[in-house]
């Protein structure tokens, strides 16, 4: 009696929003690229570097000589902000599987696995939550209460979610469209895929202190941004339900910014 062969796992992308994050970002593609290759042997390693003004464009091409089968550099030619970070890497992976988290290591690589093992035909995303904040405690006071304000105002269903650890399906994009290029992409993309019925679980992830660079989101005229930016977004989702139009172009349909510079670059003079 012959023995099916075992099921292909599926390919995964990985990529990495960054700025100014030279002190870790080496450290997390390699982290990324062990971890990757223990689940699948089709996977791919992508740095978004947001226009960074230290040396974190140039670590990001030594790292895809170091690993050139599997690693890819995308250059913002300027700072363009998370949110314009993260469609970048929405729009660049081209595996079945996308997996992101920050450069800065507050997040662990490794445990990936967690969230991978999660993974199963009735789930469409897994999101992580953080078991415990490693922030100053005006952080977490300031994190929770964003956390409860932004849940009630789109009654987002979530444990936590500004918890940037997410594996989900490349598909999700061929129906819904990010617009956002600040941090409330987060709130603007859980919404969408909780509404549009994405089946949604949740993993508990462990958070570290940020050992390099400074936070861009807490200071007090990006907080008051944030705040209006937010009641903009309310009014769209909530009260127009804009995303629900049938003439919405997916973010798999749109256009990749033509400024990007692509890894392999040109000969530097």
């Amino acid at each position: 009696m012959s023995v099916s062969p075992a099921p292909k796992p599926p390919g995964l992308s990985i990529f990495f929003p960054a700025y100014n994050d030279s002190g870790t970002i080496a450290s997390m593609v390699i982290r990324a690229v062990k971890a990757a290759s223990e689940l699948t042997p089709d996977y791919e390693v992508l740095v978004i570097d947001d226009g960074s003004a230290d040396a974190t464009a140039e670590i990001a091409d030594e790292l895809v000589h170091t690993y050139p089968d599997h690693v890819r550099a995308i250059h913002h030619p300027r700072n363009r902000d998370y949110g314009a970070a993260l469609q970048t890497g929405f729009r660049s992976a081209t595996k079945e599987l996308i997996f992101y988290t920050d450069g800065d290591a507050q997040y662990d690589p490794a445990e990936l696995a967690a969230l991978w093992a999660r993974m199963s035909p009735d789930v469409d995303l897994v999101n992580g939550y953080k078991i415990s904040r490693a922030d100053p405690l005006h952080r977490i006071i300031i994190g929770r209460l964003y956390h409860h304000i932004v849940s009630i105002l789109f009654g987002l269903r979530l444990r936590d979610v500004d918890c940037d650890f997410r594996l989900m399906r490349r598909t999700i994009f061929d129906r819904i469209n990010l617009e956002k290029t600040s941090g409330i992409i987060c709130v603007e993309m859980m919404k969408k895929i909780q509404d549009a019925g994405f089946r949604i679980a949740e993993v508990p992830v462990h958070h570290y202190h940020r050992a390099f660079g400074t936070s861009e989101f807490f200071n007090y005229r990006r907080l008051v941004r944030t705040g209006r930016d937010l009641l903009i977004l309310w009014y769209a989702l909530v009260v127009r339900r804009q995303h629900r139009s049938p003439d919405v172009v997916p973010l798999t349909k749109t256009a990749a910014d033509p400024a990007n510079r692509v890894y392999p670059s040109p000969p530097r003079p």
